[in-house]
């Protein structure tokens, strides 16, 4: 999963890049107890926790691409709680969240994520391969192109490679640059969690494209910006009502 740079400030430089990822979905293997880091005088009125949880709180009930995966998950059968199935931690490293598929809990890295827009990009990330999980038999483990396909639907419905961010990350102007971002984002996430070459990587990418970059349930278009994604949340809430009227 790709992680997306702070939009108040310049993107990560390209050797950066890695370093920002999200851990993957389906091996977030370490979710460590330790201590909070040593915070600065201001910060201290708030814990890293409980910024994170107010955090997720308005990101649960404002974010449009979020609220419309909580209903999509609820849809599915696999309707979230939470307390259940969100928990804010310490990680390691710079990682920013991940989805814990042996759990199914979203690990919300406390420590990592900056601000309201960075939670809103990691959770919209990560019940994107909740929603995966929840709707298919992902081997996440075991397979490889499983876990591209995930990864190339994240990157490609979460806002990941919205013009936005592409900006921020210097990177923009070239003739199909949101498939090209969609490809390399995913291609970074899997790096970030597994021990194979980019060559292994790209190749599993590569084989999967077409078909997970044209999979955009349950937005059904892709959600380019929170307005994409407030109209993709309307059709989706009417889409029952539709179908009952055939």
């Amino acid at each position: 999963m790709a992680g997306a740079p702070d939009q108040s400030q310049p993107g990560p430089a390209v050797g950066e890049q890695l370093q920002q990822q999200h851990v993957s979905c389906q091996v977030f293997s370490e979710r460590l107890a330790q201590g909070n880091p040593q915070q600065g005088f201001f910060s201290s009125f708030l814990t890293h926790n409980q910024k994170c949880q107010l955090m997720l709180l308005k990101t649960v009930e404002t974010n449009p691409y979020v609220k419309l995966l909580l209903d999509a998950m609820k849809h599915s059968g696999c309707a979230v709680n939470k307390e259940r199935h969100f928990s804010c931690e310490d990680c390691n490293g710079n990682v920013s969240g991940g989805f814990d598929a042996t759990t199914s809990q979203i690990v919300l890295c406390q420590n990592n994520i900056r601000n309201q827009a960075h939670m809103s990009r990691v959770v919209t990330h990560e019940l994107i391969h909740a929603f995966d999980h929840c709707r298919a038999h992902v081997h996440w483990f075991s397979n490889v192109r499983h876990l591209a396909c995930s990864e190339v639907r994240a990157a490609n419905l979460s806002g990941d490679c919205s013009l936005v961010n592409e900006i921020f990350r210097l990177r923009f102007g070239l003739k199909q640059h949101h498939q090209a971002c969609v490809r390399d984002r995913a291609i970074l996430s899997i790096l970030a969690v597994r021990n194979i070459s980019k060559e292994v990587a790209e190749k599993a990418v590569d084989e999967v494209f077409e078909s997970c970059f044209n999979d955009h349930e349950p937005f059904g278009r892709i959600p380019h910006n929170e307005t994409y994604a407030k109209y993709a949340h309307r059709d989706f809430q009417n889409r029952d009502r539709y179908y009952s009227n055939i």
